[in-house]
């Protein structure tokens, strides 16, 4: 629903840019026309539910240091914009997921570097 939305807004907005482009009925010389196809707003939707994500891992990285799961909550992310609401919690799960992942990580690097200096 919200990619229809989406995309009508789009439609709508250049249908009212080009509506000042008339040409001038007293000129002399006719205006351009093209024949080439609007170009195709076509995409992936693998792409956009891994952009989602990616997103939700970000969001949830950057998390203030005061930040109370049970109070507080995350704004949704704007790449996560016209994607099936069912699959919401799901998209949410694997940026939590994702994110964590990346804090274990980024805590394993630091005892790694620790461990390599206390070496004699």
């Amino acid at each position: 629903m919200r990619t229809r939305t989406t995309l009508a807004a789009v439609l709508l907005a250049l249908a009212a840019l080009t509506a000042g482009c008339s040409s001038d009925s007293s000129s002399d010389t006719p205006a351009a026309t093209t024949s080439a196809p609007p170009p195709s707003l076509t995409v992936d939707p693998a792409e956009a539910r891994q952009a989602c994500v990616d997103a939700w891992a970000e969001t949830i990285s950057n998390r203030p240091d005061d930040f109370n799961a049970e109070a507080d909550t995350d704004t949704e992310p704007a790449e996560c914009d016209g994607l099936p609401q069912d699959e919401w919690t799901d998209r949410y799960m694997d940026g939590l997921q994702q994110a964590n992942q990346a804090g274990r990580d980024a805590l394993q690097d630091l005892i790694d570097e620790a461990s390599e200096e206390a070496q004699p």
